[in-house]
């Protein structure tokens, strides 16, 4: 049993945290406040190969481990979570595309997604179709060989830019209702795909969420992601999959900010004559903070390591849960040992208790998430203890 990380993965997470400090760090709460778009922040992601993390080394990818995969998440929401959201749904996608698109569509789009220049997200939630996405009412209806698609998406990460934009559709009306469901690879500029709103958020800032109108979009049948009608539901939920360690790696980076913030911040805060990390309360708070950091941290890594080498729906799930919700103390417990101040735009304390709260319900909600791993363990699917 190994707790540690191998060479090639310490010498990565080193670069990904020097990068981090030099180039997110210091502008993150500046351009956060203002909405500005991390541009140039893209480009170096662009340089360094981060948007073909899951994209095999034969199209141009990183292929990266799946450990490496969360370090990358991690580091990134140390910086600014909304810098690693603009990475989350192109990593999904890109992964289902090696995973399940056919040779052409894998030609036509990997090379290009693996250097970023091609950008690429996943459209599944709808205003009435969240957590229930058997619920969705996105019709694809073939006709000759294209598919003419009408409805609504909502909630989707990097819409302007995506090309191509996953879509999840119904392409027939089989029951049960996941039979019918559908991906489609949906090219930018299509007549009828528009971005009809930005949504405005809490925080979760420097990436775009938008809602999405599909209006008579024509579609080639070759457009089918894997080229099979009724594998849409599948293809989805195992991107789901990586996406939970994806989140979970997330709430990681950011608890580990708010600790960082909290700990520097109680050395130098004075009261009573002395630093307030000489005060029982406040070193209790922060006993707690770094337990249930590295637990969430160790969770998260086993789960990546488990869907490495296989199907990991509760290994994932019990990760995604536990680190965020470690993630909304953390900022909490952050934002109480800084006391006023860290209800200040002058500390960062204050966009993380912002940003925490999204990963407690993105990628499925926490009550989702105990549901799948109780479901797991009642089926036997998964277990407690080894």
């Amino acid at each position: 049993m190994d707790f540690e990380l191998n060479d090639e993965q310490r010498l990565f997470r080193r670069t990904l945290r020097e990068f981090v400090d030099r180039e997110i760090v210091p502008v993150a709460s500046e351009w956060e406040r203002a909405g500005r778009c991390p541009a140039e922040i893209v480009e170096r992601l662009k340089e360094m190969g981060l948007f073909g993390m899951t994209i095999p080394e034969e199209y141009g990818g990183l292929e990266l481990d799946r450990v490496s995969f969360a370090l990358v998440f991690e580091e990134i929401s140390r910086g600014w979570m909304g810098v690693a959201g603009l990475l989350g749904s192109h990593s999904l996608a890109s992964w289902m595309i090696a995973r399940y698109g056919t040779r052409e569509q894998r030609d036509a789009y990997l090379p290009d997604l693996a250097t970023g220049a091609r950008r690429t997200g996943i459209a599944l939630t709808e205003p009435a179709a969240g957590t229930d996405l058997q619920g969705i009412q996105t019709r694809a209806v073939l006709a000759d060989d294209h598919y003419v698609v009408n409805g609504v998406k909502t909630w989707i990460t990097d819409a302007r830019h995506a090309d191509p934009m996953p879509v999840l559709v119904k392409t027939s009306a089989a029951e049960p209702a996941h039979r019918g469901m559908s991906l489609l690879l949906v090219e930018a500029g299509v007549p009828g795909y528009t971005v009809s709103r930005d949504l405005p958020k809490l925080g979760y800032k420097g990436a775009e969420t938008c809602e999405i109108a599909l209006r008579d979009v024509r579609v080639p049948a070759s457009a089918l992601l894997g080229g099979v009608e009724g594998r849409g539901m599948q293809q989805a939920l195992s991107a789901l999959e990586l996406g939970r360690v994806n989140i979970a790696a997330r709430a990681v980076g950011v608890s580990q900010c708010a600790y960082d913030a909290a700990l520097a911040y109680s050395r130098e805060r004075r009261a009573f004559g002395r630093p307030i990390s000489d005060f029982q309360a406040i070193q209790l708070k922060l006993a707690d903070m770094a337990t249930e950091i590295q637990a969430a941290r160790l969770l998260t890594y086993w789960a990546a390591t488990r869907s490495e080498s296989g199907t990991a729906t509760a290994e994932a799930a019990m990760a995604k849960y536990f680190a965020s919700e470690v993630a909304l103390r953390a900022s909490v417990e952050a934002m109480r040992i800084h006391g006023g101040y860290g209800y200040s735009q002058e500390f960062v304390v204050e966009r993380l208790y912002r940003d925490a709260p999204l990963m407690a319900i993105g990628e499925g909600t926490n009550d989702v998430q105990r549901m799948v791993i109780a479901r797991s363990l009642i089926a036997g699917i998964a277990k407690v203890g080894w």
